[in-house]
């Protein structure tokens, strides 16, 4: 079937790479069914044509509604419409920013801006009013599109003339206010000159190699740099991606990482549409449970933390039942069972995957590394548990874990998707060095940062600043990030993320952050503790105080440090009572606590 539209398509370059998938011979590419997309605009249509009547979103447009399911050629069409009423509305080839969140309203108008009005700048929601001016300012943004929270703050932008918004234009709320258009407005008023036979949005013409996504990025260190990313970039994702993970058209993935984040932006939001799967938008996060029991969903994407959240709530609830030891044999046994197709655990532990809504198939981790024991433990609960790698300038994939446990590495962030390749530059005595990609996925460069992009683009490799070594087989190893190394007296490197981890797996502690602090001409590992205080006080009683609590983590510390080479011990460590500051990714942002600290 050819599922190219009116449009002049050139497909050489995506039949090229199905092409290679589809015939490789390389074990990890165990699924080959890669369709060939020239851009996000024909994997829409194409999608349309394959799954028309399939669900393609879940959403509750008010608190006191069940969830709606929109299908795929409802919400094409809903794209349609938009995508004309915008270029009507003269922003034709213009910047639109799009924020709020994550739900159908924004996912359609993303869509409607990439594929064919103009290059969509997806903000981050937790930012503030002088943050978002400033990114709409950089982006040069003609257009922001927002949920109806808001609104007083983009009219604010909008009226004190720094910035070239021309057009204010709310999500949701069908209040009507001068000087903002709507969602719904623009809709009708799309179908109506779709239906005078306008065809403007429709027969647009896309170059994929050219910028089309302007992202910035969400660090660690303060500095927000405008990532370009083309159609080409994130198609080539959307390909190599489900050959190593199936995704299938029944799934539903829960959504509640932000939208606007190239994580979920790809792999929870267009990988979904690429497969003919759904998407259920999560009400927010005191929400998961009740939602994820009402759309029983089969594919979930989170952060490390979450996933450590989870694992720490469900082994609080063991305990408190007095079911660990059951749980633990259970999950023991299920090791064995499972090899010859017999899962217990959906009998016996009913209660735990009834969280989960009773269908979950797949827990995907991305973000930063997570810990192979809390991988290994939702997979002993049956689930396909797995992590990858990326980052928003690889749009975002780079590895994967394959979904079949005989592949699995669960220390590993994954293996190197196909169609990429990876190195190590600049090795040290134990093969650790600086991890770089190359592949079509790679940015086009930072926006109006020539001089950044050449820092970390050299002849094609992608210089990711991520610490670590590589297998004989190509799974990717995380060991730190190069500017957050630690150099010690004696010249070792010393990455705290490393360090943070053993913490982590201390019962009594909840977060950490590890530094080195000049002492006395000598490097001292230093470590803030973010105590767990439930679990303290099991032990410790209500009435603990700090120097207590500080004496019961020591003598965990000791612990760690029993195993450790002198140089890396942690010689000091203060407790605090506050979370870490961190950005919308959960990672905790390091220079602001950096600074605090001095």
């Amino acid at each position: 079937m050819d599922y190219t539209s009116q449009r002049n398509i050139d497909m050489t370059w995506a039949q090229s790479v199905a092409d290679s998938l589809n015939n490789s011979t390389d074990k990890y590419v165990v699924y080959k069914e890669s369709r060939p997309i020239a851009d996000i605009k024909h994997m829409i249509e194409s999608s349309v044509q394959l799954y028309g009547d399939n669900v393609a979103f879940m959403q509750k447009f008010s608190k006191e509604q069940p969830y709606k399911s929109i299908t795929y050629k409802e919400a094409f069409a809903a794209i349609n419409a938009l995508g004309t009423a915008l270029i009507e509305n003269g922003l034709k080839g213009k910047r639109i920013a799009v924020i709020g969140e994550n739900c159908y309203q924004w996912a359609t108008s993303y869509l409607a801006v990439i594929c064919g009005t103009g290059v969509v700048v997806p903000l981050d929601k937790e930012l503030g009013a002088s943050e978002l001016e400033q990114l709409v300012k950089e982006s040069e943004a003609s257009a922001v599109m927002f949920t109806e929270k808001y609104t007083e703050t983009f009219k604010n932008i909008k009226s004190s003339g720094e910035t070239n918004l021309e057009m204010l234009i709310k999500l949701n709320g069908e209040n009507k206010e001068d000087g903002v258009l709507t969602w719904s407005g623009l809709i009708a008023e799309g179908k109506e000159l779709l239906e005078k036979g306008d065809r403007r949005f429709l027969d647009a013409e896309i170059d994929p190699e050219e910028m089309s996504e302007l992202l910035f990025t969400s660090g660690t260190t303060g500095i927000a740099k405008g990532v370009m990313l083309s159609h080409k970039n994130i198609c080539f994702d959307l390909m190599i991606a489900p050959t190593i993970l199936r995704v299938h058209p029944w799934d539903i993935f829960f959504s509640v990482l932000p939208i606007h984040h190239t994580y979920e932006g790809t792999a929870g939001f267009l990988m979904p549409l690429y497969k003919g799967a759904a998407i259920a938008y999560c009400e927010g996060l005191k929400h998961i449970v009740k939602n994820l029991s009402e759309v029983s969903p089969t594919m979930f994407l989170g952060v490390p933390v979450l996933f450590e959240t989870l694992y720490k709530t469900i082994m609080k609830n063991v305990r408190k039942q007095g079911k660990e030891g059951l749980v633990k044999k259970v999950m023991a046994v299920n090791k064995v069972t499972k090899k010859v197709g017999f899962d217990l655990n959906k009998k016996l532990l009913k209660d735990i995957l009834k969280v989960f809504g009773g269908r979950m198939r797949v827990l995907i981790s991305g973000g930063a590394a997570i810990d192979p024991a809390i991988l290994q433990f939702f997979n002993d609960l049956g689930f396909i548990a797995v992590q990858g790698y990326g980052l928003s300038e690889c749009a975002p994939m780079g590895a994967l874990n394959p979904d079949q446990h005989k592949y699995m590495r669960n220390a590993s962030v994954g293996h190197i998707l196909p169609g990429m390749d990876v190195m190590i530059d600049d090795k040290d005595e134990e093969g650790i060095g600086e991890i770089c990609l190359k592949g079509d996925n790679v940015m086009l460069g930072y926006y109006n940062m020539p001089e950044e992009t050449a820092k970390v683009i050299k002849d094609g490799w992608f210089h990711t600043g991520d610490q670590g070594y590589i297998d004989d087989e190509k799974f990717i190893y995380i060991t730190g990030r190069k500017k957050n190394v630690i150099i010690a007296s004696n010249g070792k490197n010393v990455f705290p993320e490393e360090l943070e981890y053993l913490l982590s797996k201390i019962r009594y502690v909840s977060e950490s952050m590890v530094w080195g602090a000049e002492e006395r001409g000598d490097i001292v590992i230093v470590a803030a503790i973010k105590p767990d205080m439930e679990e303290v006080e099991a032990v410790l009683g209500k009435d603990c105080g700090d120097e207590a609590v500080k004496k019961l983590l020591w003598e965990e510390v000791d612990k760690i440090n029993a195993e450790l080479p002198l140089f890396k011990k942690i010689r000091k460590i203060a407790v605090r009572h506050e979370e870490f500051e961190k950005n919308t990714s959960k990672k905790i942002k390091r220079f602001v606590e950096s600074n605090k600290q001095m």
